[in-house]
């Protein structure tokens, strides 16, 4: 102010300092500025601040239970996944043991079959052989008697005698063997 004074006496006015009148107008706007701007701004920023600090909050508490869900949910896709595992090795175990029982069986049967097939080849090889002894005997005792009555020069046409000589003779026979 003491350079104010002394320019003024001067007569120059210095256009950097403002005339006190500007300067309590200047001062009186500046506190009814800042009076509304604090009753009436602030409270509406201090409002928008608060709902996005809270929608922030809710927000994070959102993710928050979201991440959560999702953690329990994947647990239970990995618990499910981990049976469904168990029940595919359990599924295959019964296959596997049912396969060998089906195997075993089949290989069973065919024995059984074999054993069938072969008991009624012998049963039919031996009827066959019976046949052909029958067959040999009746043939060799019609011809040993056919031999015989040559030899002996008497006709043995009885048939039971001939029976009779012709067993005796294939008996000797197998006894000899």
């Amino acid at each position: 102010m003491v350079n104010t004074v002394i320019l003024a006496a001067e007569g120059k006015i210095n256009p950097l300092v403002p005339h006190t009148a500007e300067l309590i107008v200047g001062a009186i706007a500046f506190t009814l500025l800042f009076l509304v701007l604090r009753s009436k701004v602030v409270p509406m920023f201090e409002k928008a601040f608060t709902a996005r600090t809270e929608a922030i909050q809710g927000g994070m508490e959102r993710a928050e239970k979201a991440q959560l869900e999702a953690q329990r949910a994947l647990g239970q896709y990995n618990e499910q996944l981990s049976k469904a595992r168990e029940e595919a090795q359990t599924l295959r175990e019964e296959a596997r043991v049912q396969g060998t029982a089906i195997i075993e069986e089949l290989r069973t049967k065919a024995q059984e079959e074999a054993a069938r097939i072969t008991a009624a080849a012998h049963a039919s090889i031996e009827a066959e052989r019976q046949q052909a002894v029958t067959s040999l005997r009746n043939e060799v005792g019609t011809l040993a008697v056919e031999l015989a009555s040559k030899i002996v020069g008497e006709a043995l046409e009885d048939q039971a005698r001939q029976s009779r000589i012709v067993d005796r003779f294939l008996d000797d026979l197998e006894k000899s063997k």
